[in-house]
């Protein structure tokens, strides 16, 4: 670690009083690394854990180096997974929030048209996954004439995915004079051929750990009959008694048998994985993020864009049959230097997998004895207290943050001509108001949501039921998103 503080790389005040508020205390070690090589404009190849805090160490040089004056984007991130990039968006959005930058989504799955409509909109940050990406790209609705930024997410995960011909066709499109940083939990060798091909002399930053996966993590495998899991599963979670826990498995179809089997018993839990709609897939991740249920069921969708405290269980319900989605798994656990614990269910025929995971974390993980029935007797109470307990709510990060921050909503938008233009000229004649004050406006087709800081959202909302915004009564309240 360098010792310095965010406040030492020179970063903007705006900048500095959202990191503050959203309780960024002391730089990471990749963050240390990272931020002023980033800040200088080289290129870079950064490798780093899961769970490292590298989504802050590229985010916070983006949102310092961005113009905020222009229109166009400026810096195009690139994510594996849709829950990636909402993550890695709202991330943006909140260390950019009082700098007043506009990060935008663009994900498969959900509709294009909106998409389309945000991207004609002043635009700093474009976050997404690669095909809808392209798929903008080629139909001419993301400009990139203004692009300076790259930044490539979870590089040997795209490469996994079959990603990586896509991210090489997105990288021909873009200026080439650009900085690229690229992160990755590992380089195989068609990732370092993509930074040789087209990065300039990049840095090379390499964040050493104790092993391939984090130290903090209590591993450990149990051997069982496919046909005892269900059963095991739930003395498991009676002595280990979860506050926070995800269980994966193989299929989609046995997260839907286990949510099933794990509802009808009335355990607090909800299901993620790929054949859902994005929409719900978001509302999941975001109760579960909340605390409002304990143990979350997913295929590997999951195991990526989980950025959330205090999991303090991963169960793998099926052994992954990849070993590194076993490292993507288990890192959901013990994040930010806590500990958690990882236990994989093991059947007589899948040593194989095992032996292929233990080569490559480069350790042997410990066998533990099935819970027995004094044992589940035994902790029968203590679960039976915490399952009927309401959760408590976990605080989001950016609730610090937001309570100087007032988000409106008015029944107007593209179809009444409206435009952002228009509404700050509007507003900043307010008395009181300046145009430091208005932060990030999103125009729709039938609606406008503006962002009012500094606590001056309440007289804003009180001034805007009477006043026109170019000639036009609108309807005004608090936004509820």
């Amino acid at each position: 670690m360098s010792g310095l503080q965010f406040k030492d790389y020179g970063l903007q005040e705006d900048i500095l009083k959202a990191l503050e508020a959203l309780s960024y205390a002391t730089p990471t070690e990749v963050q240390s690394k990272v931020i002023p090589t980033a800040l200088t404009g080289q290129d870079l190849i950064v490798k780093s854990q899961t769970g490292s805090g590298k989504t802050a160490a590229f985010g916070i040089p983006v949102c310092q180096l961005v113009d905020w004056a222009e229109n166009k984007p400026q810096a195009l991130i690139l994510t594996p997974t849709r829950e990636l990039a909402a993550q890695v968006q709202s991330d943006i959005t909140n260390i950019g929030r009082l700098k007043r930058i506009k990060a935008v989504a663009l994900v498969g799955k959900s509709p294009f048209a909106p998409q389309k409509i945000e991207l004609t909109q002043k635009t700093h940050v474009v976050v997404g996954t690669p095909g809808r990406v392209f798929d903008h790209i080629e139909r001419d609705t993301l400009p990139l004439n203004r692009l300076k930024y790259l930044i490539i997410d979870e590089a040997d995960e795209m490469l996994n995915m079959g990603f990586i011909e896509q991210v090489e066709a997105i990288i021909k499109k873009l200026p080439s004079d650009r900085v690229t940083l690229l992160f990755s939990a590992t380089l195989p060798d068609k990732v370092k051929n993509l930074c040789r091909k087209y990065m300039n002399d990049p840095v090379d930053i390499e964040i050493q750990a104790s092993g391939i996966t984090t130290a903090t993590i209590d591993h450990a495998l149990i051997e069982v009959r496919q046909a005892a899991k269900f059963s095991l599963l739930s003395n498991l979670l009676t002595v280990e008694n979860p506050d926070s826990c995800i269980i994966f498995c193989r299929t989609q179809e046995q997260v839907n048998d286990l949510f099933r089997g794990l509802a009808d018993l009335e355990y607090p839990c909800d299901k993620i994985h790929g054949g859902m709609m994005q929409d719900e897939r978001f509302e999941v991740m975001n109760a579960f993020k909340r605390g409002q249920f304990r143990y979350l069921i997913a295929t590997d969708v999951a195991a990526r864009g989980i950025d959330i405290d205090n999991i303090t269980h991963v169960i793998n319900y099926d052994i992954p049959l990849e070993k590194e989605s076993y490292v993507h798994r288990t890192g959901r656990t013990a994040r930010g230097g806590k500990s958690g614990k990882a236990i994989t269910f093991v059947t007589p025929n899948e040593h194989k997998w095992v032996k292929e995971i233990e080569d490559y974390i480069g350790f042997s993980i410990p066998v533990m004895p099935v819970p027995s029935d004094n044992d589940v007797a035994a902790a029968q109470e203590a679960f039976g207290q915490k399952i009927n307990r309401q959760p408590v709510r976990k605080k989001d990060r950016s609730e610090g943050l937001s309570k100087d921050i007032m988000k409106l909503y008015f029944n107007g938008g593209k179809k009444k001509k409206l435009r952002a233009v228009d509404f700050v000229g509007t507003l900043a004649k307010l008395d009181g108001v300046t145009a430091e004050d208005i932060g990030i406006i999103t125009i729709q087709d039938n609606v406008s949501y503006v962002d009012i800081l500094n606590g001056k959202g309440p007289q804003v909302l009180q001034a805007m039921r009477e006043t026109t915004v170019k000639g036009k009564l609108l309807k005004v309240h608090i936004a509820k998103k």
